[in-house]
C-alpha cells in the first residue's frame, strides 16, 4: 500500500478489507486532494472505506486514524462521540478541511464540553473547528485571551466566523476598556467591521500599524483625513495601501503636479482598490496637469469624446493600458463603454491578425463584438484568443454564439468530437444546446462532470445542467429500493453518489425523485442539496417534508439541522418557523444567511429569537442585531427607538447593508443623527458607514447636503431612494453623484426626473468634470483644443468673453 502512491485513489478491491487496513488506506489517501478531475471517485472511495474502517468499532477509539475522511461522518455519527474522545483527536480534527457547518457546530460543542471553561490555550487548539463555538461563548471569555486567540495561529480561521461571531468577538475587546491597543491588534479582513465609531475616538493609528489591515471605504475615508493632518511625510499614505480608498477629488486637486506625477504610481499599484469616482478624479488630474504623458486607459473614464484625442500612434500604449484593467469596473455606463469599444475596434481596424494582437488587448478580448470574433480573428490569431476568451466571465448571447459557430466551424458536430477535443473545449460546453450536448454526455460523461465541477461559482445554463443530469443518471446504478416507500414502487431514487456528482446539476431533480430519497441520502448529502441555488419552490418545499421525515417536526430540530439545511429552510412557513428554538443568535443568523424570506417569514423569526430568548429590543446586543440581518427590517417602526445607542452606533454599517422600507430606513436615521450629528454635519466617511440608512433622509434633508458628498452615498443608498424623494435631488447634485452612483438610479427614479435632471445624469455617467478643482499649471506640451476651439475640459467658451467687460462679469457671476 504505501509503494502505491498516487494510485492508492483507484484502489477498488474491498471485499477482503479488514477495519485496519481500511484505516491505513484512508490516511494514504490524504495525497489523492492533489488529483484533478477524479475527485468524485476520490469521494466515493473514502465513503466506502469510511464504513468498512468505522463497521463493528467502537468510533471513539478509532476516531483520530480515520484520517480527513472524517468529514463523512454523519450527525448521528458524531454526536455518540465522547467529549473525551474528541478531545483526544483534536489534533486530527482541527487539520481537516472540508467540514460542514453542521458537523462544526456538533464536535466543537464536544470540545467545549470536556474544556469546560474558555480559554486562549484551549481555543488556539481548535483550528478549522473554530467556527463552532457560540456568539455568546466567545463573549464570556477573558479579553486578554481573545487578544492572543487574534494574534496567534488560529487567527487564519476567523474569516470562517459569522458575522455575529465576529461582532461578539469585537465587542467584548472594546467593553475590556483599553479600545486602542484591542484595535491595533485587529489584523487583515477582519479590521473592516470596527466600526466608524470605534475608529473616530481612538487616537494612535499611523500608516505602518495599517499596513496589513484590510480597510472599508468608510474607514479608510476616516483615516486618510485624519493622518493627513498629522503626517510629515503624505507619500506613506500613499503607499500604504489600502488607506488609497479613502483618497478624495480634494485630496487629489491639493496635490502638486510633482508630487502627484511622482506618486502616481501608487494609485496605480492599487488600482483594484479604486472606485470609479476616484478612477474619474485622477483622470481629469492627469489631464489638467500633463495630458501628453497620461496613461491611455485613464481616458476611458473622461467624457466619450475624449477618446478622440488617441492617435492613431498611440493606439498600442492605449490597447495595453486599457487591457490591464477590467473595462465593467471602469466604465459602467452602457453608450460609453460602447464608444470606448468603438475605439478599440478602430485602434485594431476591425480585425486581429495574430498572437501579439491578441495578447496585447489583454482583458478587452472580453469586449469584442460578435463580428469582430465571428469575422475578424485570423486563423492564425485564433487559438491564442480562444484560450484568452475562456476566461471572460460574462459574455453575452451574441458573443457566445459567434464563439459556438466558430468552433463548429473549426470542430465539426460535437457527436464527431474526440476526448481530447471535449476536454480542451470543456468551458465552451456552456455554449452548446442539450441536443448537441448529449453525445457528449452519453460518450464522455465524466469530462462533462469535470467542466461542471469548475463552474462551481456561476449557474451554468439549464440545458447544460440537464446534459450533466442525463449523463449521471445514465451511468447511475438505478437500483431501486428494496423498502421504497408508499408511492416509490419502481422509482430510481437519487444516490449520494449522485447528488455528489450532479452539484448545480441537482436542481434537474423530479418531485418524486426528491420525495422518494432514503432517509440515509439525504442525511448524507442534506449539506449539497441545500446549497443548490436552482432549487424551484414545490422542490425546496419537498426537501423540507424530506427532513421533517427524518428528523421529526421543526420543533425537535437543533442547531446544526438548521445550519445544514441551506436554503431548504426557505420552504418553512410562518408556523413552522414558530415551532424553531431560536433562543441562541447563531441559530438565527444561520436563518439570516438566506436573503430570499418574505415580510411574513422575516417577521416570525425576529419574533421568535425575542420569545424564545426572553429579550426585549431595549435588550439587544450589538451582535445581536448583526446576527438578526435583513429580519430587523420586520421590526415596528415604533421600536427602533428602544434599540440601544450604544449597541446601535458600533454596528451602523451591518444595518446600513439592509433594504429595507422606506419607513424603517428613515427610523434608523432618525437613530444615526444621535451618532452623528445632523445630516447637514455629515462628512464622506459617515454617509458611506451609513449604506441604505442615508437614504431615509427627507426630501429638506437631502436638498441640504453639499454636491460633494453624493459621490459617497453607497450605490445600495441611491436605488432605496424613494423615487418622489430622488427627484429632490437639484441639477448640481445629481451632475455630483459620480459615475458609480449614477449607474445605480433606477428606471422609476429615472422616469421622475426633468430634462435638465437627465442630462446632468448623463454627464455624471458620462464622467463630467463637476468637482472643483483649483488652477493647476499648464502642461508642457501644446494646449488640445475641443471641437468648438476651447481648450478641452473648459467648462465655457471663455474666447467670446474676453472682449466684452459685461460679458465677462455675468460669466463671473454665473460661474
Amino acid at each position: 500500500m504505501f509503494r502505491l502512491g498516487l494510485l492508492v485513489c483507484f484502489y477498488d478491491d474491498l471485499e477482503l478489507l479488514d477495519a485496519t487496513v481500511a484505516q491505513v488506506l484512508l490516511h494514504q489517501m490524504i495525497k489523492c486532494s492533489h488529483l484533478r478531475g477524479f475527485q468524485t471517485g476520490v469521494q466515493k472511495l473514502k465513503a466506502e472505506l469510511l464504513d468498512i474502517a468505522t463497521e463493528n468499532q467502537m468510533l471513539n477509539e478509532t476516531l483520530g486514524s480515520l484520517s480527513d475522511a472524517v468529514v463523512g461522518l454523519t450527525h448521528s455519527q458524531l454526536e455518540s462521540l465522547s467529549p473525551e474522545a474528541v478531545h483526544g483527536a483534536i489534533s486530527t480534527l482541527n487539520q481537516v478541511s472540508g467540514w460542514a457547518k453542521s458537523q462544526v457546530i456538533i464536535l466543537s460543542a464536544k470540545y467545549l464540553a470536556h474544556e469546560k471553561v474558555l480559554s486562549f490555550h484551549n481555543v488556539s487548539q481548535m483550528g478549522a473547528l473554530l467556527a463552532g463555538v457560540s456568539t455568546q461563548a466567545f463573549c464570556s471569555m477573558n479579553s486578554k485571551d481573545l487578544s492572543q486567540v487574534l494574534r496567534s495561529a488560529v487567527s487564519q480561521y476567523v474569516s470562517d466566523l459569522s458575522p455575529a461571531q465576529q461582532q461578539g468577538i469585537l465587542s467584548k475587546m472594546v467593553e475590556a476598556g483599553d479600545t486602542a491597543s484591542g484595535i491595533v491588534e485587529i489584523q487583515g479582513a477582519f479590521f473592516k467591521e470596527v466600526s466608524l465609531f470605534d475608529l473616530r475616538r481612538q487616537p494612535g493609528f499611523n500608516s505602518t500599524v495599517l499596513k496589513d489591515k484590510e480597510l472599508g471605504r468608510s474607514q479608510a475615508l476616516f483615516l486618510y483625513e485624519l493622518l493627513l493632518k498629522t503626517t510629515r511625510r503624505p507619500e506613506e499614505l500613499l503607499s500604504a495601501g489600502q488607506l488609497v480608498k479613502g483618497v478624495t477629488c480634494s485630496h487629489i486637486d491639493a496635490m502638486s503636479t510633482d508630487f502627484f506625477l511622482a506618486h502616481f504610481q501608487d494609485f496605480q499599484n492599487n488600482f483594484a482598490l479604486l472606485s470609479p469616482y476616484q478612477v474619474n478624479c485622477l483622470a481629469w488630474k492627469y489631464w489638467e496637469v500633463s495630458r501628453l504623458s497620461m496613461p491611455p486607459f485613464l481616458l476611458a473614464a473622461l467624457p466619450a469624446r475624449y477618446l478622440a484625442s488617441v492617435p492613431a500612434s498611440q493606439c498600442v500604449p492605449f490597447l495595453i493600458s486599457l487591457g490591464k484593467s477590467w473595462l465593467d469596473s471602469l466604465v459602467l455606463d452602457s453608450y460609453k463603454k460602447t464608444s470606448v469599444l468603438r475605439k478599440v475596434q478602430q485602434c485594431l481596424d476591425n480585425s486581429i491578425a495574430d498572437e501579439y494582437t491578441v495578447d496585447i488587448m489583454g482583458n478587452l478580448l472580453c469586449h469584442l463584438p460578435a463580428a469582430i470574433i465571428d469575422r475578424g480573428i485570423s486563423p492564425r490569431a485564433w487559438a491564442t484568443a480562444l484560450h484568452g476568451l475562456r476566461d471572460c466571465p460574462d459574455l453575452n448571447h451574441e458573443q457566445k454564439a459567434a464563439v459556438r459557430l466558430k468552433l463548429l466551424g473549426q470542430y465539426g458536430l460535437p457527436q464527431h468530437w474526440t476526448a481530447d477535443t471535449t476536454k480542451d473545449l470543456g468551458p465552451f460546453l456552456v455554449l452548446f444546446s442539450g441536443d448537441e450536448l448529449s453525445s457528449i454526455a452519453t460518450k464522455f460523461p465524466e469530462i462533462l462532470l469535470q467542466a461542471a465541477s469548475k463552474m462551481a461559482r456561476t449557474l451554468p445554463p439549464k440545458e447544460f445542467l440537464w446534459a450533466v443530469f442525463e449523463s449521471v443518471r445514465n451511468s447511475s446504478d438505478k437500483i431501486p429500493s428494496s423498502d421504497p416507500m408508499p408511492g416509490c414502487h419502481g422509482v430510481a431514487a437519487p444516490s449520494s453518489n449522485d447528488i455528489f456528482k450532479l452539484a448545480e446539476a441537482n436542481a434537474c431533480w423530479a418531485l418524486e425523485d426528491l420525495r422518494c430519497m432514503e432517509e440515509d441520502t439525504f442525511i448524507r448529502t442534506v449539506e449539497l442539496l441545500g446549497a443548490v441555488q436552482g432549487f424551484s419552490r414545490p422542490q425546496l418545499m419537498t426537501l423540507k417534508e424530506k427532513a421533517i421525515q427524518v428528523w421529526d417536526m421543526p420543533s425537535y430540530w437543533r442547531e446544526h439541522h438548521i445550519a445544514s439545511l441551506g436554503r431548504i429552510v426557505l420552504a418553512l412557513n410562518e408556523s413552522e418557523l414558530e415551532q424553531l428554538n431560536l433562543n441562541s443568535i447563531d441559530t438565527v443568523a444561520f436563518l439570516t444567511q438566506q436573503i430570499e424570506w418574505s415580510p411574513r417569514q422575516a417577521e416570525s423569526i425576529l419574533q421568535g429569537f425575542l420569545d424564545d430568548s426572553g429579550y426585549n429590543i431595549q435588550d439587544l446586543k450589538s451582535f445581536h442585531l448583526v446576527g438578526l440581518g435583513a429580519t430587523l427590517c420586520a421590526i415596528n417602526i415604533t421600536e427602533i427607538p428602544l434599540i440601544k445607542i450604544s449597541e446601535f452606533r458600533v454596528v451602523v454599517a451591518r444595518i446600513g447593508t439592509l433594504l429595507c422600507s422606506t419607513h424603517v430606513l428613515a427610523e434608523f436615521k432618525r437613530k444615526a443623527e444621535v451618532v452623528f450629528g445632523d445630516p447637514t454635519e455629515w462628512t464622506s466617511s459617515v454617509l458611506q458607514e451609513l449604506g441604505t440608512i442615508a437614504a431615509g433622509l427627507t426630501k429638506a434633508e437631502l436638498r441640504m447636503l453639499d454636491k460633494d458628498l453624493m459621490p459617497y452615498f453607497q450605490p445600495s443608498a441611491i436605488k432605496c431612494l424613494p423615487d418622489e424623494i430622488f427627484k429632490e435631488l437639484s441639477v448640481e447634485q445629481i451632475a455630483s453623484l459620480g459615475p458609480e452612483n449614477a449607474a445605480a438610479v433606477t428606471h422609476a427614479q429615472r422616469r421622475r426626473l426633468s430634462p435638465l435632471q437627465l442630462q446632468s445624469l448623463q454627464q455624471a455617467l458620462d464622467g463630467a468634470k463637476t468637482h472643483s478643482w483649483q488652477h493647476a499649471p499648464a502642461s508642457s506640451g501644446p494646449t488640445r483644443t475641443s471641437s468648438s476651439g476651447s481648450p478641452a475640459g473648459a467648462p465655457l467658451s471663455w474666447g467670446l468673453w474676453l472682449g466684452c467687460p459685461l460679458l465677462v462679469l455675468m460669466a463671473k457671476l454665473l460661474w
